[in-house]
């Protein structure tokens, strides 16, 4: 059995890239599918969490960044669905590398793209870990 399910897209994941996307599809990917890619990409930049973790993080993301999807990014109302289930599915995995600085990073730069932030959404993610 294959131990990180999102090793085919690690290769994918680049911060530039990574940026680009959230910068260009946040409103459409939506609050909550951005909150969980931010946890995910600060839980990364820590230098405390393990390598296992950070590569189930970078497949994830990678799926995230990739063009081919389950259901295509600009499906309307589906579009990030996929997405967001494979990041979850990461962040459940890596749920003991997300603290309160991770969390707090990920608020930070969510007030800055999206200006009034959801919190019953971002809530709803934090209570899932």
């Amino acid at each position: 059995m294959n131990k990180n399910p999102f090793k085919k897209y690690s290769d994918k994941f680049s911060e530039f890239n990574f940026w680009e996307k959230i910068k260009n599809y946040a409103v459409q990917a939506g609050q909550k599918t951005v909150y969980t890619a931010l946890l995910l990409y600060y839980a990364f930049k820590r230098s405390d969490t393990p390598a296992w973790a950070k590569r189930i993080v970078l497949g994830a993301l990678g799926y995230f960044l990739s063009p081919i999807d389950g259901i295509p990014d600009l499906t309307p109302f589906l579009g990030y669905t996929d997405d967001l289930g494979v990041l979850s599915f990461g962040l459940v995995l890596i749920a003991g590398y997300i603290n309160d600085e991770v969390r707090g990073n990920a608020r930070k730069q969510m007030t800055k793209w999206f200006g009034e932030i959801n919190e019953d959404e971002l809530n709803e993610v934090d209570d899932s870990l």
